[in-house]
């Protein structure tokens, strides 16, 4: 093999190389999935929510997490637009209802780009706190029928 069929057959595999390369990039940066494991989402919030922990959770919050997902937890603090993927909407009442304790509460530990791990950060119960606040900003179904059936009439009297 001559020195130009070497050099060629070098510019081909650098091409190649660097077409994986750039492709197996863009795969994970557009990879939106954030799989949890299974045994994850099993864990119950051993911590119940109450009028202290709460408050102390959103002062965690306005700390740690309201400047990319915002005061209100929409996703949308100053720093946000920042980042792919965006932060997580927390307002978002069907994604708040698929989740369940124990998810969020290993994604806000184990973190994944651009969201840092928390677990070194905050301690175990601080996290749980943080689960029971993310759960009220999130809007709750009305508790009557959205289409209001009309109340039973009263039975005597007028």
């Amino acid at each position: 093999m001559g020195p130009s069929t070497l050099r060629k057959t070098s510019g081909i595999i650098f091409a190649a190389l660097a077409a994986a390369l750039l492709l197996a990039g863009w795969i994970s940066a557009h990879d939106k999935s954030w799989v949890v494991p299974a045994e994850a989402r099993k864990v119950k919030n051993p911590v119940a929510p109450n009028a202290d922990n709460l408050a102390a959770a959103r002062a965690t919050f306005m700390d740690k997490c309201a400047s990319c997902h915002g005061d209100k937890g929409a996703g949308d603090g100053p720093e946000a637009e920042m980042y792919d993927p965006a932060p997580a909407n927390f307002t978002d009442a069907h994604m708040m209802s698929e989740m369940t304790d124990g998810e969020i509460f290993w994604k806000m530990t184990e973190g994944r780009k651009p969201m840092p791990s928390f677990k070194t950060q905050l301690t175990d119960e601080q996290r749980w706190q943080l689960v029971n606040f993310l759960r009220t900003l999130a809007p709750k179904p009305p508790s009557h029928p959205a289409h209001g059936t009309p109340p039973p009439k009263k039975s005597g009297g007028n």
